[in-house]
């Protein structure tokens, strides 16, 4: 192996070479404890070290780094204590996660590197995010990413890269090449003859190297971050490397052909380096057992430490509490908090009516005025005011850099939330419906709705979310799939039904600093109008809301439910329905839920989503388990059909629940 000194020092060199060799005999150390049973799992990055090491030293120490799962050498290169490191790979309470975590899916804020989840891919779109945050600061600065050759197979890396190009962000996407994913060879992944070839379809730069020199490594990173940065472009570098061991210990390396160790054995990353620096002069053999002495030495020491920790304690209180961040006060502004009539007429607020559209708006508009900070993204919201034209006007009031038409690109846009999210940012990202969210699901469920639970990281993201039939958009524009994110811990849930509400819960989202899923029915948009308070405001999320007392039957609903409800009651004055609107799903109310039973004795449960796993089987159930001896009945449940959301008008008023309405009613009064 060919290495060039070019202007590095011999100090510089050594240094280098100490922090190549480190992390190889972290692994060594690692590899010894796993068949002791003192570590549960591991994944070898023995063959890639100069990578991880050369990648990191060429990057400055707060500009964000977006390591997987063979890079030990970011994290040793960025100084994390080995003993605490230690712990987190044990599990410990200790650790970077609280023993929430495993090996290296953590973050640490303070070392300006962001934990990866097992989802391979998604942690791209996330550095577009902060490379955004970097951009709208106007900061010099890069963001490093890394993925394997496997990961450019998902959908993620393609949706990722076409943002980064088309936003101009300053991301370097690191491509660690080294022939599996898993077991799978390049051959089954794809049919170019380069990963570099891919990034040049989306017009940007790359190159391919060698990734087992490490003086080429951190040469054409060091060279890549000035042109990212300096050009305010991406880039792509695809780093040629070879897994020495299986993708991760159990799994072995029986399906990879014996004549490839062969062939990289002697292109070792440490020992080749090593060797150079014998060849050249710079370290003699002496020099090499002291350092090996040295670093020894330290390993043994943080060990010790790192398997001195207490045993876990298990805190059912703080598992439950740390699931979401806590709310903060905020500065150069106040907000009114509506969550009853007398307190409208406590905060003597001015009062207009407004459509439930209109109101959604002013809550944008307002928000926008009060955080600088607050970034909206989505298609088509830019000049075109988006398909329904919720954010019109905006793109002339707050610019570009604000209000920022996307790609189609649900998932990159969402994780590019969250990076926005970890550089101090907010964000309202715009579903064009609710029904697209599907191909940014895993961003929402498992990055979105677990960072802060994993390693404290919030996600202050909203994402609106145009739902429901009634418009005759057939079943991919007219679904309720609002049950899914409710049965998501680390997200909220909420869906207004009034424009007093729709206003106030949207002020209330972006003010939390946990993504909220905010459901908007379009039906809802220009057929309802309402009184509105002109100043900010906010419905607490989490709060229900009493709309009509009754004796007969309490009717507990949301969104559109509120509305057929209350129809129905004016139809029929001779049922007393009292009517419960949830107004958030997640957090629900159980205190009013309760306060609903105890007043009737008979509930009814009403969504338009279907019934099987819908948020009424739960309310049900809950109602079932706490309050079965104030039940006169049996809880019922009236929900559209478990079919499809179907595009025939006639058809779909057969579909949705309030064809079932008085029907269910008449069977809950007959019990």
């Amino acid at each position: 192996m060919q290495f060039a000194q070019k202007n590095f020092t011999t100090n510089q060199l050594e240094q280098l070479y100490r922090s190549l060799l480190l992390p190889r005999m972290i692994e060594e150390k690692m590899l010894l404890l796993l068949r002791q049973g003192k570590v549960s799992k591991w994944f070898s990055g023995i063959g890639q070290e100069a990578i991880a090491v050369g990648a990191t030293l060429a990057m400055e120490q707060d500009e964000w780094i977006l390591p997987v799962h063979r890079n030990l050498g970011v994290f040793t290169s960025r100084n994390l204590p080995l003993h605490k490191l230690i712990m987190q790979w044990q599990g410990a309470k200790t650790g970077y996660s609280k023993g929430r975590e495993r090996s290296f899916h953590f973050g640490s804020k303070a070392h300006y590197i962001c934990g990866m989840i097992s989802h391979l891919g998604s942690q791209l779109s996330v550095a577009d995010g902060i490379a955004l945050a970097a951009q709208l600061k106007k900061e010099n600065k890069a963001v490093l990413v890394f993925c394997g050759e496997g990961a450019t197979s998902e959908g993620d890396f393609h949706e990722s890269l076409n943002l980064a190009a088309v936003w101009d962000l300053p991301v370097i996407f690191l491509v660690e090449n080294n022939g599996y994913a898993l077991s799978t060879p390049v051959q089954e992944q794809f049919k170019c003859e380069s990963i570099a070839e891919k990034a040049r379809g989306y017009g940007m730069e790359a190159v391919q190297i060698d990734g087992n020199n490490v003086l080429t490594v951190l040469d054409t990173i060091k060279g890549v971050r000035t042109y990212c940065i300096e050009r305010r472009k991406p880039y792509l570098v695809e780093c040629m490397t070879f897994r020495m061991r299986g993708h991760e210990e159990a799994s072995g390396v029986k399906y990879v052909p014996q004549e490839l160790f062969e062939t990289w054995a002697p292109k070792d990353p440490v020992r080749s380096f090593e060797q150079w620096l014998l060849n050249e002069n710079i370290l003699t053999t002496a020099d090499v057992e002291t350092i090996k002495t040295s670093i020894k030495a330290y390993i043994d020491s943080e060990s010790e430490k790192g398997f001195a920790h207490p045993a876990i304690a298990p805190s059912t209180e703080e598992e439950l509490s740390d699931v979401y961040a806590e709310r903060i006060a905020f500065g150069g502004f106040t907000t009114a908090i509506i969550d009853n009539d007398a307190a409208i007429e406590q905060a003597r607020l001015n009062i207009r009516e407004r459509r439930f559209v209109d109101a959604i708006s002013e809550g944008i508009y307002q928000s926008m005025l009060t955080h600088e900070n607050l970034v909206l993204m989505g298609q088509d919201i830019g000049l075109y005011g988006g398909v329904f034209k919720v954010t019109e006007g905006m793109l002339n009031k707050f610019g570009k850099d604000r209000v920022r038409n996307t790609p189609l690109c649900e998932s990159a846009v969402i994780g590019a939330a969250l990076g926005l999210s970890i550089e101090g940012y907010k964000s309202i990202v715009e579903m064009q419906f609710a029904d697209f969210v599907t191909t940014g699901f895993n961003q929402v469920v498992n990055n979105l709705a677990k960072i802060h639970y994993r390693w404290g990281q919030n996600a202050d993201v909203v994402i609106r979310m145009p739902t429901g039939a009634g418009t005759g958009a057939g079943p991919f524009h007219s679904q309720s799939n609002e049950a899914w994110f409710a049965h998501t811990p680390g997200l909220k849930v909420v869906y207004p039904s009034t424009a007093m509400d729709a206003k106030g819960l949207l002020m209330a989202a972006v003010n939390d600093l946990n993504p909220v899923m905010y459901f908007e029915h379009k039906a809802l948009y220009r057929s309802i109008s309402g009184p509105v308070p002109e100043e900010n405001y906010e419905i607490p999320i989490g709060k229900a809301r009493w709309v009509k007392d009754g004796e007969d039957i309490a009717v507990i609903t949301y969104g559109a439910g509120v509305h057929w409800a209350l129809d129905y009651a004016a139809q029929h004055q001779d049922i007393s329905l009292g009517i419960l609107d949830l107004r958030s799903l997640l957090p629900l109310d159980y205190d009013a839920i309760r306060q609903a039973v105890s007043q009737t004795g008979r509930v009814l449960i009403l969504h338009e989503d279907t019934l099987i796993g819908g948020i009424g089987a739960e309310i049900s159930a809950w109602i079932q388990e706490h309050c079965f001896s104030m039940l006169d009945a049996p809880v019922m449940r009236c929900a559209s059909l478990d079919t499809p959301v179907p595009f025939n008008i006639e058809l779909e008023k057969n579909f949705l629940a309030k064809s079932r309405l008085h029907q269910t009613i008449r069977l809950l009064l007959d019990y």
